[in-house]
This record gives C-alpha cells, sequence and structure tokens, in this order.
C-alpha cells in the first residue's frame, strides 16, 4: 500500500485565520481588500479569494466546539499568533493595490522580487496578520 502514489490533491480550497475582532476584521476585509462574503454567522465571514479559494476568518475562540450541521459536523479548531497568507495578484495590479492600501492608511511592511521574476509586498491586518499580495513568478507552480 505504501508503494501506491497518493490520489490527487486539487489544491487549497480554504484558508483560515483568527482575529479577535470579527467586526474589525470584516471592514478590513471587506473595505481595504474588497473581498466579497459567501457566507456568514456570529462566528466567521467565508470570502471569495479568487477562483476556488475561500479565506475563512473566524472570532478567536469561537470554534471550540463541534458545529453540527444538517449534512455532518465541523470538528474544533483555532489559532493563535500572526499568521500569513498570500494573495495571487496580477502583475499589472500590483501598484492599484499599493496605491489602495496607502489610501486606507495600510504599511508596507517588505518588498521582494523573486528569482522567478515575481514581486511581493507584505503588510499586515488588525490583528497582525501578515499578508502578502504576489505577482506571477513566485513559485514554479504561479
Amino acid at each position: 500500500m505504501a508503494d501506491r502514489p497518493p490520489p490527487k490533491l486539487n489544491g487549497v480550497l480554504e484558508t483560515a485565520l483568527y482575529v479577535d475582532d470579527l467586526a474589525r476584521a470584516a471592514r478590513f476585509y471587506e473595505k481595504v481588500l474588497g473581498l466579497t462574503v459567501l457566507a456568514q454567522d456570529a462566528r466567521f465571514r467565508a470570502y471569495d479569494a479568487g477562483p476556488g479559494s475561500v479565506l475563512l476568518v473566524f472570532q478567536r475562540g469561537a470554534t471550540l466546539d463541534t458545529v453540527t450541521l444538517p449534512g455532518g459536523t465541523i470538528p474544533p479548531h483555532d489559532g493563535h499568533g500572526p499568521l500569513h497568507v498570500a494573495f495571487a495578484v496580477p502583475g499589472d495590479e500590483l501598484g492599484a493595490w499599493e496605491a489602495r492600501l496607502a489610501e486606507n492608511g495600510v504599511a508596507i511592511e517588505g518588498r521582494t522580487r523573486w528569482p522567478r521574476g515575481g514581486e511581493s509586498i507584505y503588510f499586515r491586518d488588525p490583528d497582525g496578520h501578515l499578508l502578502e499580495f504576489a505577482t506571477p513568478g513566485l513559485w514554479a507552480t504561479y
């Protein structure tokens, strides 16, 4: 059995961040980044993060109990500390994103030009999570 190749993965569908103030985080992700809400309740917001990708933003500590849904259960989860998420952006949009961040008082903390030709800028959300906008060329797969 161990010699068989694993079944295929199609990518990362969801990425989760945990925040101290869900309303504050929602304002940032909706107003500054312009993300569209897919689902929400008192515990979380789910955002369209591009083709086939969802960003989940949870109120820290609100997911420590099993959630029972009509179709099954979701086990408990939570997270602490500053996490990292990179958003894929077109190369010709990076300058517009820099301007939008500046207009909203969001400081760019770092910049990187990657050997394959991509560029990244780094900034923080209100909970201190490190966010990145990355252009094609960062990875062999992007």
